[in-house]
């Protein structure tokens, strides 16, 4: 699954912060400068119709990134930052604050400009401005995205510009109606996606290169690896970082099991079983074809359970729509091809099962795959349990698994009714 898409997926589920222990790190010029943190929102310099947007938004108080980020953003003189952390850590909302408190509403002409990979990651940026600016009546927002044709000579008159690089491009150079060099804030955001998709980052580069010196800016990605680093150094000469240490996808935390069946009949008996003994929330089920997805799907249905199914060919949109079904319990199983194994959180997971271990074109296990399914069962520090259903055939698949991770995968016997509620016990 494309970068941008996964992005989109988690900006449109993440509607509460993920609460996070990882530790924040921050890297500045001057490493005796003092570091300002709040633990309010009311610690801010911030209008109060701002506050009611925040609170609005369900944020009750600022998320780790929040509480370091944005006394650097709104500070005066204005200070240029990069920020990075996971999705779901608000930092939409944190760079969303910064160009809301930057924009002046009696002056008429654009002041902020955001840039987004992708035509619905600026349309999802500015429903959070829209959101956390319901009551900041005279800031207005526009869009330059494709599809929105402004008529020659016109003069643009919102405050905050959100687009894409392609777009705003035209904007400022072939028509003539953005003015850089009025622009005081300048957001980055998704740099990662920027680098990974051709043209993006040069179009941005050159976009940065039109502003002038005195303008903030704030970039910001879900990565700091050496691509976005070298990125980053060419848009921003010495910015202060702050990093939300990576989370390690982690087996210490799942216990493992596998069953052997002799088809996916078999399969399907042994599943019904441990359903049966385990009193199971949420449960994840992986296949590796979206036909497999299918059949279980109906199954699993006409036996009574709610069932929800990713597949690749569902829109962003529903995809993001099914995931958030199932948050929200509508749903307590989800059937997903590969396209769910990574980027995707859902709290209340504790159990995944492999209906059939991931395989790559050679046959060979998909190893990081199948850390990337499990690790659903373990996010945020909590235990879980991971199940594989696997053939007669495909049991050496399970050994090279564990070989590979240095783990251990213990075999239970599907019908084995008093081994499944010990282990449920």
């Amino acid at each position: 699954v494309p970068l941008a898409e996964l992005s989109l997926m988690n900006k449109l589920i993440h509607t509460s912060l993920v609460e996070s222990d990882q530790h924040v790190e921050i890297l500045q010029r001057d490493p005796s400068s003092p570091l300002f943190s709040i633990k309010t929102f009311e610690e801010l310099p911030l209008k109060k119709e701002l506050l009611r947007g925040v609170y609005m938004m369900g944020f009750n108080r600022p998320s780790k990134i929040q509480e370091q980020a944005l006394p650097l953003m709104l500070a005066y003189p204005p200070q240029n930052l990069i920020a990075q952390s996971q999705s779901g850590t608000g930092k939409t909302a944190a760079f969303v604050l910064a160009m809301l408190s930057r924009a002046n509403a009696n002056e008429k002409y654009p002041q902020c400009l955001c840039l987004a990979p992708t035509y619905e990651l600026a349309l999802q940026i500015g429903q959070v401005v829209r959101t956390i600016g319901k009551f900041c009546t005279d800031i207005k927002v526009n869009y330059a995205v494709r599809g929105n044709r402004i008529l020659k000579g016109m003069v643009l008159e919102e405050q905050i510009i959100i687009g894409t690089p392609g777009t705003t491009l035209d904007w400022c150079f072939k028509q003539r109606i953005l003015d850089l060099t009025k622009i005081s804030l300048f957001v980055l955001d998704e740099a990662d996606i920027m680098i990974d998709t051709q043209g993006l980052s040069c179009q941005s580069i050159r976009i940065h290169r039109a502003l002038p010196k005195s303008c903030q800016v704030l970039l910001f990605s879900a990565t700091f690896k050496e691509p976005v680093r070298a990125f980053a150094e060419r848009i921003i000469p010495d910015p202060i970082v702050i990093k939300l240490r990576e989370e390690e996808l982690t087996l210490g935390n799942i216990r493992q099991y596998f069953m052997v069946c002799q088809n996916s009949e078999e399969q399907y008996k042994a599943l019904c079983n441990l359903y049966g003994s385990f009193t199971i929330g949420q449960v994840m089920i992986f296949c590796q074809t979206r036909r497999l997805a299918d059949w279980l799907s109906g199954k699993m249905s006409r036996d009574g359970h709610q069932v929800a199914t990713l597949t690749a060919e569902l829109t962003v949109v529903q995809r993001a729509s099914v995931i958030q079904r199932f948050r929200e319990g509508k749903e307590k199983v989800l059937i997903a091809t590969n396209v769910c194994a990574r980027g995707i959180d859902v709290q209340q997971v504790t159990t995944v099962v492999n209906f059939g271990l991931p395989r790559g074109q050679d046959g060979e296990p998909d190893f990081e795959t199948y850390l990337h399914r499990i690790g659903r069962a373990g996010r945020f520090g909590h235990r879980g349990i991971a199940f594989s259903m696997v053939e007669n055939e495909t049991v050496e698949l399970v050994h090279k698994i564990e070989e590979h991770f240095q783990t251990m995968i213990k075999q239970l016997d599907p019908y084995d009714m008093d081994e499944l509620e010990k282990l449920a016990a």
